[in-house]
């Protein structure tokens, strides 16, 4: 048997780590760093009003940004972080969660957004997508002639392999 590496333990001795592969860690911990805006460990009401803008989304109010902080038992540090996307992500299929994730960008619900901003989304933060990629996407599911992507349609067919008639 292999030596198992040793994992810190989480009060209630589970361990959130484990819920989630190391990629899906990886990238949880880069969604992270690009929210924690002054890089203290912490993500807090500043942080969300400076990621939100950053997304160009201004006026955010400060009823909302304290919802959001409230939804965490204390502050919230990346294993806070990581047990608050567990918690929302138990019994979700994967559609709904790629769904949820374009939401991010869609605040009004229309189902659309905006081709260029999503380029410019992919290509800026995180991994950030090569050119390349970009093209390939946009070949896969074309911009509308509004030069909106469907992305209720992508999700679609991520997770289903086709597309809805």
């Amino acid at each position: 048997q292999a030596p198992k590496k040793a994992k810190k333990k989480i009060d209630g001795g589970s361990n959130v780590f484990s819920m989630f592969e190391q990629t899906q860690i990886q990238e949880f911990k880069e969604a992270f760093t690009i929210m924690d805006q002054n890089r203290d460990g912490f993500i807090d009401k500043a942080d969300l009003r400076d990621t939100f803008a950053a997304l160009g989304r201004l006026n955010v109010k400060n009823e909302e940004l304290e919802d959001m902080v409230k939804e965490a038992p204390g502050p919230i540090n990346f294993t806070v972080f990581l047990t608050m996307f567990g918690e929302k992500l138990k019994g979700t299929d994967p559609e709904e969660t790629i769904l949820n994730a374009f939401k991010i960008f869609d605040p009004e619900g229309k189902g659309r957004i905006k081709a260029d901003y999503i380029k410019e989304m992919l290509m800026t933060q995180a991994d950030r997508f090569s050119q390349e990629e970009i093209n390939q996407m946009f070949a896969a599911f074309p911009p509308d002639v509004s030069g909106n992507l469907d992305y209720k349609n992508l999700c679609y067919v991520i997770t289903h392999g086709e597309e809805k008639d």
